[in-house]
């Protein structure tokens, strides 16, 4: 009777962690978000909760609205006369095909006069439609139509009209989901220096040369607040293990870890250990460590789980109002690797390395971690200038550490697509740092 009932106690157990899981594919309360206002006019990181809000011009709106949404979604700032504004989700509509014959369009706008007396409806007369809770769309149409000068534009002259008017009046926000790709663009387009720069083309081509796969076993010189560790921890999966090393005694922040919403079971997989502790002399010990899933992590004070607000990830790259007194907490990855797993790696090495330390040289770090590679393991090394690593590898040649050295510069284009207008875009940045890879060999 007592293991019947340790079953049904186990099986109860079992399945409330599976009421528990979470479908990556919806926002769900307490994971972070990535808000693209008016197509990447502006790039907000947030947590959800029933109190948080986005602010728009001089108008907070609840992203209550946002929270069982599928990633993707796209909402539209609409006015309503009892509730407000308030952000509602707009589902796709399907356009009807239009007919193959193309005809041209021969208006221009060299006859038009750009005096302000084009447009017929007042400032007054547009703030009562608002307050009566007139839609966006119909504001828009309303403008449209008391415009004298846009059925004299040709039609992209209107599509730029449309879209300027549906940025004041009609405001939309993309949900995003947080990723490798989606972080490391909103951080180098706004804040570039706190990523080292690093586009992300150059990370794809760290996890490429560094040949991060499954049940890999990477340590990750990661300066560059946690961008590289997530991306690895991404890319593993759960399998493996992620290492974040540092000199001294005091580890590097990789607080950007926490915007990937990993489970706990990818967390359980990011430790970090010191150079010095991986360095250290292999100790003695009666018994071999054969088995390859060992636990990783140590409890300690410092290893508590730490309270995430929104305001927090609003301070990494924009404002984000939160109202309620409620902390949303998110389980702190990058705790401290157990001695079982530091001996094992002493004994067996790292199966790559990846290096992305914008404030030091990476020659004085490289001649540290290296040997805490196994042999035939790749790396990978970035930094934004080419000087250091160009003086990195030929160190490395000189002391016949590593092979098939090579430094490479990653160059990315993108192109807008739109209908008989398909060029590189106008402003694009022309240059993504720099990356030294390469294979460590024995030097006896």
């Amino acid at each position: 009777m007592e293991h019947d009932k340790d079953q049904d106690m186990s099986e109860n157990k079992n399945n409330s962690n599976k009421a528990q899981d979470i479908n990556p594919r919806f926002a769900s309360e307490g994971c972070s978000v990535l808000l693209d206002v008016n197509d990447g006019d502006r790039l907000v990181f947030a947590r959800l909760s029933g109190g948080a809000g986005l602010k728009i011009g001089n108008t907070r709106y609840s992203l209550k609205p946002l929270i069982g949404a599928p990633f993707g979604s796209l909402f539209q700032v609409e006015s309503g006369s009892e509730e407000g504004s308030f952000l509602s989700r707009i589902l796709p509509i399907k356009k009807e095909s239009t007919s193959n014959n193309v005809t041209e369009d021969t208006r221009d706008n060299r006859e038009l006069i750009d005096n302000n007396e084009a447009q017929n409806l007042t400032e007054e007369e547009i703030g009562a439609m608002r307050r009566e809770g007139a839609k966006g769309d119909e504001i828009i149409e309303a403008l449209i139509a008391n415009s004298k000068t846009f059925d004299k534009k040709f039609q992209l002259s209107q599509d730029k009209y449309k879209l300027k008017k549906q940025k004041k009046y009609a405001p939309k926000v993309l949900l995003r989901r947080p990723f490798a790709r989606s972080i490391c663009e909103a951080y180098f387009k706004k804040y570039p220096a706190r990523i080292g720069f690093l586009r992300v083309d150059a990370l794809s081509l760290l996890l490429t040369m560094a040949n991060v796969t499954a049940y890999s076993d990477v340590l990750v010189v990661d300066m560059v607040g946690g961008l590289v560790t997530g991306a690895v921890a991404e890319r593993l999966g759960g399998t493996g293990y992620v290492c974040n090393t540092y000199k001294g005694n005091t580890p590097s922040s990789v607080d950007m870890v926490r915007m990937f919403n990993f489970t706990d079971k990818v967390i359980e997989r990011i430790v970090q250990s010191s150079i010095d502790e991986l360095s250290s002399p292999k100790t003695a010990s009666p018994e071999r460590v054969c088995n390859s899933e060992i636990n990783i992590n140590e409890s300690s004070a410092s290893d508590k789980v730490e309270d995430v607000s929104v305001t927090v990830e609003a301070r990494v790259v924009d404002d984000v109002v939160l109202l309620e007194s409620k902390v949303i907490k998110s389980p702190k990855a990058g705790a401290k690797a157990s001695k079982e797993a530091v001996e094992m790696w002493k004994e067996n090495g790292f199966s790559s390395l990846i290096m992305a330390a914008q404030d030091q040289d990476p020659w004085s770090l490289a001649k540290d971690v290296l040997p805490l590679l196994s042999y035939s393991a790749p790396f990978a090394i970035y930094h934004q200038y080419l000087q250091p690593l160009a003086t990195c590898m030929h160190n490395l040649q000189q002391g016949k550490m590593a092979i098939n050295l090579q430094i490479t510069e990653p160059w990315l284009r993108e192109y807008q697509v739109l209908p008989s207008r398909t060029h590189p875009h106008m402003q694009m940045n022309s240059f993504g740092g720099y990356v030294l890879s390469g294979i460590r060999i024995s030097t006896t």
